[in-house]
């Protein structure tokens, strides 16, 4: 018999909802309602085919612990230890296959340990975003209660960072105002910092759609021809340029005084320092532009699309080519600008789009996975660490064990030869994982856990949407929460959890501002449709309707200069580029998600890709001189890698995805981060190009 369970995909931040066909507790096929209220009936191809992991063969089914980790610890571990590490069976080379009980209890003793021998800050937390609100609260619980340690961070961390940073202090949240839907109801998009289409194809078929209909005019600004440019007017700009752009189209709409003095003078605070910061900057001034050899055309484009975008309905909407910058938080502030200057906030059809990555990273932000926010964003009792201090402070031996829950920093993260060098001072990594990824093969304690589609849980997705999933297939391994339960029940015993439902009750009261109507009852009862943040009796569809988030109800306006850097500098003072010197910037792929830690798993997405690709100017050809090269900078360099040349990239950059460990992309960046909140600059790099 065949059964139709509908849950929520598992991948990115859109959150699309689906139906599994499950026979003989196998999964079948995917597919989206045609009354879905976020797919609308499409999913795209991860969607529909990135199912299979679930069944591979390569799924972790059991936990593991090293014998080198056994070895080490041996002669001091517990006598009851001792007698049971006798018996264990050898899995591979490299690892024992493990009892569960054991290997709690095993985890448990060597945190104590740890603990005690080096105080609790030697401890840290690194959480990922492809788990469940559930078990991403019980994570950011674990390392601050039971561990009583500051430093919990997540993904967020190598992505929508800036997002928040650049939004909360202005209007009082980080999140999505509006739903996807309102794309319907807008006359103006403007996309920035988003390969729409590859990363979050259920939004791009909305605008796509809105765009055919004429009911809204669409703008792409971004490095490269992509193709949701087809759809609208697409504006290509230089590297590390999109703080220098916001500000010229402030600088357009408050010297052309297209600005909404009835919203600013009632809603806002701050507005005359700004507005004088902008006028006397000469960085804002689009006539700037002229100067940047290759690009002098924008200084007649950009004023084009700041009227366009001050005289419409207008939404925004932008992804990591924002965020993962030197200059990300300030770029998202100025974006937040643009919608207070001209009041396109707070009503329908407006607003400010973060188009976030994972399936659940808007929900372990709000569940308090960030070592400077508890759940519901409040202040914690201790700050800890972000990601890329606590690498350095493993590099001093101040940090001795981290717990990794699905988060594979020993691939995604920047200078992977600094962080395989950190990871080698730690006595103690413990990593839950779906498979062998490049962190799950440093970790001592290995705990095969359910995925996605093999448990019950919240998910949040990039329109604050909460989604009840319900498991497509039965599974006998455990949950994230329930090895953190189990772990910590060996060390405080306090952790009470039954259930999940037990894990989500205390969850909602923690996140109380956000998450407390939202009962497993009401989110059962809208599964289909889901239910935007804030929760009480009813949902919250539209942020910021009559005053802000913020402290006073106001929006603040906070202005930060663009910096002459890089790529811009030298086109500007005509300074000549070496003939190996390109600027890279890096993205996904539609057939994967990130590190491909499920999608290289599933035959039918993994063979259409299964190797990264630079793209190059076809103009280029003769300057590189070949269709393989390696990548280089004082970091580290990249594997071989295939060339493709294209006329969708300007002369002089070049462009890759990054799903592969094997071809070592991430090891060619640096501690160069946003300098805010530390996010890395993925988007923008100079390197040194040799043939292979």
């Amino acid at each position: 018999m065949i059964a139709d369970i509908n849950s929520v995909c598992t991948y990115c931040g859109v959150g699309c909802d689906i139906t599994g066909q499950v026979q003989d507790n196998k999964i079948l096929k995917i597919y989206a309602q045609n009354d879905g209220y976020v797919s609308q009936g499409k999913l795209c191809i991860k969607g529909a085919k990135g199912f299979d992991f679930v069944h591979s063969e390569q799924r972790i089914r059991n936990t593991r612990v090293k014998k080198s980790f056994i070895e080490k610890n041996f002669d001091e571990m517990p006598r009851e230890l001792k007698a049971r590490a006798k018996t264990l069976k050898d899995f591979d080379e490299e690892y024992f296959e493990t009892p569960y009980e054991f290997t709690t209890s095993l985890a448990a003793w060597k945190l104590s340990e740890i603990k005690e021998k080096y105080g609790r800050h030697s401890f840290c937390g690194m959480g990922g975003a492809r788990t469940s609100c559930e078990s991403s609260y019980m994570f950011q619980k674990f390392v601050r209660e039971g561990m009583d340690s500051p430093h919990v961070d997540c993904c967020a961390r190598v992505c929508h960072s800036p997002s928040l940073k650049g939004m909360k202090p202005l209007i009082g949240e980080g999140a999505a105002t509006n739903p996807f839907d309102d794309i319907y109801k807008t006359e103006n998009i403007i996309i920035m910092g988003s390969n729409t289409t590859e990363a979050h194809p259920i939004v791009s078929n909305r605008i796509i759609k809105a765009s055919k209909a004429k009911t809204a005019e669409v703008t792409v600004i971004d490095v490269r021809n992509i193709q949701i440019g087809k759809y609208g007017k697409e504006l290509v700009i230089p590297y590390e340029a999109n703080l220098l752009v916001l500000n010229m189209m402030a600088y357009v709409i408050l010297s052309e005084k297209l600005y909404d003095n009835k919203f600013i003078d009632s809603r806002c605070e701050g507005f005359e320092e700004y507005k004088e910061s902008i006028l006397n900057d000469p960085y804002a001034n689009p006539q700037f532009l002229r100067s940047i050899k290759g690009y002098e055309e924008l200084a007649d484009q950009i004023p084009e699309v700041a009227r366009q975008y001050a005289n419409k309905k207008s939404m925004f909407f932008w992804g990591l080519g924002i965020t993962e910058h030197l200059d990300g938080s300030f770029a998202v502030m100025a974006i937040v600008h643009l919608a207070l200057l001209t009041g396109n906030i707070g009503k329908e059809g407006t607003g400010l789009m973060p188009l976030r990555g994972q399936n659940n990273v808007q929900g372990a932000c709000d569940t308090g996975c960030l070592p400077y926010f508890d759940p519901d964003y409040a202040t914690p009792k201790e700050i800890g660490l972000m990601t890329p201090e606590l690498i350095d402070e493993m590099l001093k031996d101040n940090i001795k064990a981290m717990y990794v829950m699905g988060e594979d920093i020993a691939h995604i993260h920047p200078n992977q030869n600094k962080i395989h060098k950190a990871l080698e001072h730690l006595e103690l990594i413990i990593s839950n994982e779906l498979f062998m990824n490049e962190i799950s093969k440093k970790a001592d304690i290995v705990f095969g856990v359910k995925s996605a589609y093999e448990k019950t849980g919240v998910y949040v997705n990039a329109m604050r949407r909460l989604h009840l999933s319900q498991p497509l297939v039965e599974s006998d391994l455990p949950d994230d929460w329930e090895v953190l339960r189990d772990i910590e029940n060996k060390i405080n015993g306090e952790f009470i959890y039954e259930t999940s439902e037990d894990v989500w009750n205390e969850t909602k009261e923690k996140v109380y501002s956000r998450f407390h109507g939202a009962t497993y009852h009401k989110l059962s009862k809208n599964r289909n449709r889901g239910m935007q943040w804030p929760i009480t009796k009813e949902d919250t569809p539209i942020l910021h309707l009559e005053e802000f988030r913020t402290e006073s109800g106001k929006g603040y306006f906070q202005y930060h200069q663009y910096k002459l850097r890089e790529q811009i500098e030298k086109l500007v003072k005509d300074i000549p580029f070496e003939k190996n010197e390109f600027y890279l910037t890096t993205g996904r792929t539609i057939v994967h998600y990130n590190n491909s830690a499920q999608t290289r798993h599933s035959d039918a997405l993994n063979s259409r890709y299964d190797k990264d690709v630079v793209l190059a100017s076809k103009e280029d050809f003769e300057r590189i001189g070949s269709d393989q090269i390696i990548m280089k900078t004082q970091y580290g360099e990249t594997a071989i890698l295939p060339v493709k040349y294209t006329s969708k990239i300007k002369p002089g950059t070049l462009f890759t995805t990054f799903h592969h460990p094997e071809s070592k992309i991430n090891y060619i960046f640096g501690d160069e981060a946003d300098e805010l909140i530390l996010t890395a600059r993925f988007k923008s790099l100079r390197v040194e190009v040799e043939s292979a």
